[in-house]
């Protein structure tokens, strides 16, 4: 337990004041990671509640609010609770926000209290705080990375250097004459807090107030998430930058913006130091095509490389519709009756253990059967199962590679012939045959089928018919026949990806044009393949002087769109 956890009296709760940062999930503080996973109630805005979610437990009550600011700088804010109740009577409710979380403190709950960025700088946490220290509910607060400088860290804009510039932190909606009189007379670095179509004017109180108008600036919309936009002007020209962009005029000019003035800002620095943004994916809206269980660690490896992953199911896996062989099987592995047993994938791992489950065994069961694994994932669930394996093919993952490694059956070394093969109901008979003439016995078991899909949602299909996905990752050749089944043809400025020849064959007798191939069999290279292919992609880019795009945004009438990632 954190030394900072002020743990709570049995009649009274705790409220936990948190800062859940600019905007991207992986800033959250250990602290912060911690006391969500012990919150009974979340309290946040929208955005905020998105960001903090992923890390509280099952079952934790989330409260949706949103602030009104039609009277900005009147004390705390009144907030649009979406709850149960107010939902049920079909009235949101309007609560403050202050007596929302003590009531439910005073009821034994622990409450967290999200805001972005940090509380410290948050317009109405501190006199929340003093409402629940009046009150006598006893509170802590969680610092979080503050938006004003977390999304210059991310657009590679640093606000300091090695001759200690001063930093002023300027919030536009609230700066007074004074603030913009004393901030124009300085040369320091000025963090503006403003909104896309009130950067311009916050520009012209900066030169009014002295600041000399080719003054450089940066403004970066969406800070620290992949929607991240970072422009470069100056003082003087920057609201003729934000229209030549065709960023403004704008619905959405209303989205918050960092805006950095000073040198620091300069274009020739954060060419060399706009990380973030240069990653290879770097907003690249990617399409997964795979079954959830096999999704989640290609979706962190593809949001390590800027994307965006999109994870469409395109196959369901069942039950066999007769389960008495599956039975028989794992009743034997258990009697002796086999020598080895061969995973060919994680969804024969996953049959195997839940049997096992029902009939209340665990991994020592396997205690003197020799284990094979096709490729590192089935290992890895395997290993997570508490098996490791025997063999693992030294060369190609596939069951041809496995059958290169496997021993013939020796009468004199093995006592017995026989192999267990749980598999999928459509599964290659390679394997088998490979087996059988290396002299050994295969029960050849149908332990899960495999069915197509539901179709995903209409915007999904349209996205992905109309060019709205910039790449999309075939992993087997049945995930080509099953997306197209039920989603329709990729768009032909998508990126399309391969994770092998065969998958690729079946990819061009789809009418696709094949893009990106992995050097071996593993989902995890094919991630590596298409990052490789963006870098070339940006680098062909900048050296051509063109400006660095998405494929999506190559096809006819492509406007900029925000993510919902």
């Amino acid at each position: 337990m954190s030394p900072t956890t002020l743990p709570a009296p049995p009649e009274q709760g705790h409220v936990t004041f948190l800062g859940a940062g600019p905007g991207d999930p992986g800033l959250l503080t250990l602290r912060a990671v911690e006391a969500l996973a012990n919150a009974d109630v979340l309290v946040a805005e929208h955005d905020v509640l998105d960001v903090v979610r992923t890390h509280a437990r099952q079952g934790v009550s989330e409260v949706h609010t949103d602030a009104d600011t039609s009277a900005p700088g009147t004390g705390t804010p009144q907030l649009t609770v979406v709850d149960g109740a107010s939902t049920t009577a079909g009235i949101p409710s309007m609560r403050d926000a202050a007596h929302l979380v003590m009531e439910a403190a005073r009821g034994g709950k622990r409450v967290v209290r999200a805001v972005s960025g940090d509380p410290g700088l948050d317009a109405y946490a501190a006199e929340e705080m003093l409402a629940c220290a009046s009150a006598g509910v006893p509170f802590e607060v969680v610092p979080g990375v503050a938006t004003a400088v977390g999304v210059p860290a991310y657009a590679g804009v640093p606000l300091r250097d090695a001759q200690g510039t001063d930093v002023r932190f300027v919030d536009a909606r609230t700066a007074s004459d004074r603030c913009w009189t004393e901030v124009g007379a300085s040369d320091g670095t000025v963090v503006v807090s403003t909104t896309l179509d009130s950067v311009a004017a916050a520009a012209g109180e900066l030169v009014s107030a002295g600041r000399k108008p080719d003054t450089p600036l940066t403004v970066t919309v969406a800070g620290t998430t992949t929607r991240q936009r970072t422009w470069t002007a100056t003082l003087g020209t920057i609201a003729q930058t934000l229209k030549q962009a065709k960023v403004l005029p704008s619905p959405e000019g209303g989205r918050p913006v960092i805006a950095v003035v000073g040198e620091r800002s300069a274009a020739a620095q954060r060419d060399r130091l706009a990380w973030f943004e240069s990653k290879p994916l770097f907003g690249w809206k990617v399409l997964v095509p795979r079954t959830k269980e096999q999704a989640a660690s290609l979706s962190d490896q593809l949001r390590s490389y800027g994307a965006v992953p999109h994870e469409v199911p395109t196959i369901a896996v069942e039950p066999p519709r007769t389960p008495q062989q599956m039975e028989r099987a794992v009743k034997g592995l258990v009697t002796g009756r086999y020598e080895w047993i061969a995973f060919t994938s994680v969804n024969a791992v996953k049959a195997v253990r839940e049997k096992f489950e029902e009939y209340g065994l665990d991994a020592r069961a396997f205690a003197g059967i020799k284990v094979a694994a096709v490729g590192e994932q089935t290992a890895n669930a395997l290993i997570a199962f508490g098996v490791k394996p025997d063999l693992v093919p030294s060369g190609e993952q596939s069951a041809a590679g496995l059958l290169e490694d496997w021993p013939p059956y020796d009468p004199v070394f093995d006592p017995i012939d026989r192999v267990f093969l749980p598999r999928a109901d459509i599964a290659t008979e390679t394997l088998v045959a490979g087996l059988i003439e290396l002299g050994w016995e295969v029960d050849d078991v149908t332990a899960y089928r495999t069915v197509r899909a539901s179709p995903p949602p209409a915007e999904t299909r349209e996205a992905i018919k109309g060019g709205g996905f910039d790449a999309v990752l075939f992993t087997s050749s049945s995930t080509v026949r099953n997306l197209v089944g039920i989603a329709g043809k990729p768009h032909n400025v998508t990126v399309i990806a391969c994770i092998g020849p065969a998958t690729a064959k079946t990819a061009e007798e789809h009418g696709l044009r094949v893009d990106v191939m992995a050097p071996e069999p593993s989902v995890h290279k094919l991630a590596e393949a298409l990052a490789d292919f963006g870098a070339r992609r940006r680098l062909a880019a900048l050296e051509a002087g063109d400006p660095v795009t998405r494929p999506s945004e190559r096809r006819p009438g492509a406007r900029r769109r925000r993510s919902t990632t």
